[in-house]
């Protein structure tokens, strides 16, 4: 079997026959770029028939897995998001209107604002991460289950020696 990565390896093979034994990285890394952007697109279209957005769905499933009482500082959202609390804002008043949200002010200090999941979002969140599961799960479709895990291991590895080994 051969999918575009290898026709972009043999390509560069043939012109540079030189740098044939350098073109690992591409085999790599050129795949995980392809399959960034297939899960990208088929995580917009996912969200899309729910009528959410990707960050909408960020912001639900992060209230959500905070645990009771599904509450955050707006602030707190931000690193999980890995966004800017200008989108978080934006991101919040459009989940207000939607009725997911709400923003509680702290009655000691007024500044800050906790954002809690209402009751119809704590059920959209249920509902979608069960379906958003089930999406990723399809998309993994033609691994095995060992093979899933030793991905994710090597993965893991490659993340963590880049230094992303925390939400925050």
């Amino acid at each position: 079997m051969s999918d575009a990565v290898d026709v972009i390896v043999g390509q560069w093979a043939a012109q540079r026959p030189d740098l044939t034994d350098e073109l690992w990285p591409i085999e790599v890394l050129a795949r995980i770029q392809r399959m960034n952007r297939i899960i990208e697109k088929q995580l917009k279209a996912f969200v899309a028939e729910r009528d959410l957005e990707v960050g909408e769905l960020d912001i639900l499933t992060t209230l959500r897995r905070s645990g009771p009482p599904y509450t955050l500082t707006a602030g707190a959202l931000v690193p999980a998001a890995m966004v800017t609390s200008g989108a978080i804002t934006n991101r919040i008043d459009r989940m207000e209107a939607k009725g997911l949200v709400e923003r509680i002010r702290d009655g000691q200090d007024r500044r800050s604002v906790r954002v809690r999941l209402t009751d119809q979002g704590r059920e959209v969140a249920e509902k979608v991460m069960a379906e958003h599961l089930q999406h990723f799960a399809s998309l993994l479709a033609p691994l095995d289950r060992d093979t899933c895990d030793t991905v994710a291991s090597a993965l893991r590895t490659l993340l963590e020696s880049h230094g992303d080994t925390s939400i925050g």
